[in-house]
């Protein structure tokens, strides 16, 4: 028998080939994974999952490194968050120079205080999506900030659609529409886990509501068996600005009180965007 090294050239291209074929006929995996390692879900499964996730997460508490937009400006540092369902949640934006609050914002469920210590203002008014953006110029329900911070986002209510398998990344390409608009999701779901990867979605009139991108998934504190992504991107087409956010560390389904979300105005602080009164 002749040594593996003096085999020849037609004969190695002949094997070749037949290799190529096999995995082929087997769909074993190349550049790409193949079949689904399950049974194909559908986009009730879909929906039905996330619901069931959301249900599971009501309340988390992060410290985190955000590159996001204060007052105007690019900045990127340690912020301090919380939230609870119920349209209930707090930042601080902590000094890089010394740990010192940049500013302060907070939602109780009704109303939201936004206190600029940089600028020494106040701002206050109803919570809505409109508070978020007033922190991180992005507008985001409180409620629907908790879910895409955790991995889970909303899904279109009464939303039908398809659901596609993305064999070479191993993905779940899942596309939904309902009255209310259209949504896109990229799903990890091997090994039962159901990582969102990204997510967007467009309002009946087809504009972008809001986007995100998740990476690093990890269990945490208080998750149980879902995993939750340490690393987010969101993105508000709206105001042309996204929020990109590392937790460092990360608490699901925390003990916190409604008092924990609210704020105490010092008075007379001027109210923030308004110009003083001008001298006598």
């Amino acid at each position: 028998m002749r040594p593996p090294a003096l085999l020849s050239n037609a004969h190695m291209t002949r094997s070749f080939v037949a290799a190529a074929l096999l995995v082929m006929a087997c769909g074993c995996p190349g550049n790409g994974v193949g079949q689904r390692p399950y049974a194909a879900p559908t986009d009730k499964t879909v929906t039905e999952k996330l619901g069931a996730a959301r249900t599971a997460m009501t309340s988390f508490r992060g410290d985190s490194t955000m590159d996001y937009w204060l007052n105007g400006q690019r900045a990127k540092g340690e912020v301090l968050v919380m939230g609870k369902l119920g349209k209930m949640v707090r930042f601080a934006a902590l000094s890089p120079a010394g740990g010192a609050t940049l500013a302060e914002m907070a939602c109780d469920g009704t109303n939201f205080v936004y206190m600029d210590m940089q600028n020494n203002c106040v701002l206050t008014g109803p919570c809505d999506a409109r508070s978020i953006a007033t922190f991180f110029n992005i507008e985001l329900e409180p409620d629907d900030f908790l879910h895409l911070a955790l991995g889970t986002p909303p899904t279109l209510a009464g939303a039908t659609g398809t659901v596609t398998w993305d064999g070479s990344k191993g993905y779940e390409r899942v596309e939904l529409k309902s009255a209310e608009g259209s949504q896109k999701l990229t799903i990890d779901a091997r090994e039962n886990r159901w990582d969102v990867l990204d997510s967007e979605l467009k309002g009946a009139d087809g504009k972008v509501r809001w986007s995100v991108a998740n990476t690093n998934f990890e269990k945490v504190e208080g998750s149980g068996d879902r995993r939750v992504p340490k690393k987010s991107q969101f993105k508000s087409p709206t105001n042309s600005q996204d929020l990109l956010v590392q937790w460092d560390s990360l608490e699901v389904n925390v003990q916190l009180q409604p008092a924990q979300f609210q704020m105490q105005v010092p008075e007379g602080l001027p109210t923030c965007g308004q110009k003083p009164p001008s001298n006598p």
